[in-house]
């Protein structure tokens, strides 16, 4: 026998072993891998075989040379669950030594290959078999902990779900519950809510307010900025007020030795400065505020100037006077369309009255002087001054409740402190002039004046009184023949009528014409509401005089 034919025989023997041990394995029926685990195995089958094959080239090359050293040293390693096939490896080699050292023929060499052969042992078997179960087992607890991992993550994705849709839950039936509320409460119900909630809002807004007062009253002139107050009512009011002459006037000057300017307020919409405080006081309410019924009191210059603002800005209102306001400031009143009442004979009661029947009501009280935006809108006299007067030296200022000096002597004090402001009142009713000389506010009695547009008492608590502290560095009271004399001068020397109050700042300069000698001198005339009555006092005390 040659060696190809030997080497033949060889393999089909190791091919019939290869079929044994593959039917051995199916009977057990052993538990099929994944489809990954079938490639793995596949690939290590394929690469064993592989090995093999070029093992049986590389023995029948080194056959020729020194077959013998070969066989003995030649020791392949075996891939796990190979094993069997080693052994029967190992023993083809012993058989093809013993080949060599006798030459038998074609039959017997078939004999004793046969023989040599052995079938696999016990032990053998028993480590393939083995190696397959670890196979096995490996690959059940890759399986299974892939499956515990799937588990672990639909759990815990179940979990949300649930938690979702309790959460959902929860909100649905809330939502329901509300919906049953509302259809359960009667309309009843809901509108005294309503009502009280409307309560609660304007007792907080009077609490404020009330806190608002009693900071202005501890610390009033730290806590405002009065030329920031009359630059914001400048805009406000500009295109709503007239921006009144600043006249030189050449009798006065020439009587005085000096420069007279006389800023005719009197010329103003509504015959007053009035307009200018209130204007800005009614433009700054909220919305809220203009909806409600609006309420004042005054002595007839204030009050025209509410009226005229409430009908221009489409507003409800109510103002209350004294019993002694002149019939002329009456007379005037009734072309708007307000409310007229009368109470009281004097300003400070019949602004008490007033404020009680706001509150009473729930009206908005609208002050005629005691109030920031009032103050504000006055001081725009102030800046028209500085446009039309080169230089200031004193400026002379009617005085009542205080609005008009607080507000022009708080916007040229805060550019030029030299300037000087005089506040000038009638003897008969001196309250602020006397308030300031006892350091408070004082109630006193007025007796009746020209100066009706002046007269009066002082709010208690008023800002004004601080202001006027602080910024009017002087008074001068007028006697009402003094008064008269400044009436019939305007009236002769500029051909103005202008009233008791308009005239104080007159009456102050001629009176203490001396100590404005080579000054610029600005006489504020207030207003221009004068009764035919008083007209005719007038004129006929300056022709007794001249008779």
């Amino acid at each position: 026998m040659n060696k190809k034919d030997y080497s033949d025989v060889c393999k089909k023997h190791l091919q019939d072993n290869d079929e044994k041990d593959t039917s051995i394995h199916d009977e057990e029926e052993p538990i099929e891998p994944d489809e990954q685990d079938q490639l793995e195995m596949q690939e290590e089958e394929e690469e064993e075989k592989e090995e093999w094959e070029e093992e049986e080239e590389e023995e029948e090359e080194e056959k020729g040379l020194n077959h013998d050293d070969s066989v003995k040293d030649h020791k392949p390693e075996i891939a796990e669950g190979g094993k069997e096939r080693a052994g029967e490896k190992k023993e083809d080699r012993e058989q093809e030594q013993k080949s060599e050292e006798p030459i038998l023929t074609a039959p017997e060499t078939v004999k004793v290959v046969h023989e040599q052969v052995p079938e696999p042992t016990e032990q053998e078997g028993g480590v393939a078999e083995h190696g397959q179960e670890q196979n096995q087992e490996a690959q059940i607890e890759r399986r299974e902990e892939k499956e515990e991992d799937r588990q672990v993550k639909e759990d815990e994705e179940k979990e949300r779900e649930e938690e979702e849709e309790e959460k959902l839950s929860i909100v649905h039936e809330q939502e329901v519950e509300e919906v049953k509320k509302v259809d359960v409460i009667d309309r009843k119900v809901i509108e005294k809510d309503v009502i009280e909630r409307s309560i609660k809002e304007r007792k907080e807004e009077k609490i404020e307010e009330k806190i608002e007062e009693k900071a202005e009253e501890s610390d009033p002139i730290e806590n405002i900025d009065l030329k920031k107050e009359v630059e914001r009512a400048e805009k406000t009011i500009r295109k709503h007020i007239r921006e009144t002459p600043a006249d030189h006037s050449p009798f006065f000057s020439r009587e005085g030795d000096c420069n007279v300017y006389l800023k005719l307020e009197n010329l103003q919409l509504t015959g007053s400065f009035k307009l200018r405080g209130t204007m800005n006081k009614l433009l700054s309410l909220s919305k809220k505020e203009k909806k409600t019924i609006l309420i004042t009191a005054s002595s007839g210059n204030h009050g025209a100037a509410f009226a005229y603002g409430v009908k221009k800005l489409g507003l409800r209102g109510i103002i209350y006077l004294p019993g002694h306001t002149s019939q002329a400031k009456v007379d005037a009143l009734k072309y708007y369309d307000v409310v007229l009442k009368f109470f009281g004979t004097d300003c400070v009661k019949t602004e008490e009255h007033a404020i009680k029947e706001a509150v009473k009501n729930s009206f908005k009280y609208i002050p005629p002087y005691n109030d920031l935006k009032i103050i504000g809108g006055h001081g725009t006299i102030g800046i028209e001054l500085k446009r039309q007067v080169e230089r200031i030296d004193a400026v002379l200022v009617p005085v009542g409740g205080g609005g008009l000096i607080s507000g022009v002597a708080g916007y040229l004090k805060s550019l030029d402190e030299k300037i000087e402001i005089i506040g000038c009142q009638p003897k008969n009713s001196a309250v602020m002039y006397e308030s300031i000389k006892a350091g408070k506010i004082l109630e006193m009695e007025s007796l009746p004046t020209l100066s009706d547009g002046s007269a009066g008492g002082i709010e208690q608590g008023a800002i004004t009184f601080n202001i006027c502290k602080k910024y009017v560095d002087n008074f001068i009271l007028v006697s009402e023949e003094e008064i008269k004399e400044a009436m019939k001068l305007i009236l002769e020397k500029h051909f103005m009528l202008i009233e008791g109050a308009g005239a104080l700042s007159v009456a102050s300069f001629l009176k203490a014409k001396e100590r404005f000698k080579g000054k610029n001198v600005v006489l504020i005339i207030s207003g221009s509401k004068l009764t035919l009555d008083t007209l005719r006092d007038v004129i006929s005390s300056g022709a007794q005089e001249n008779a």
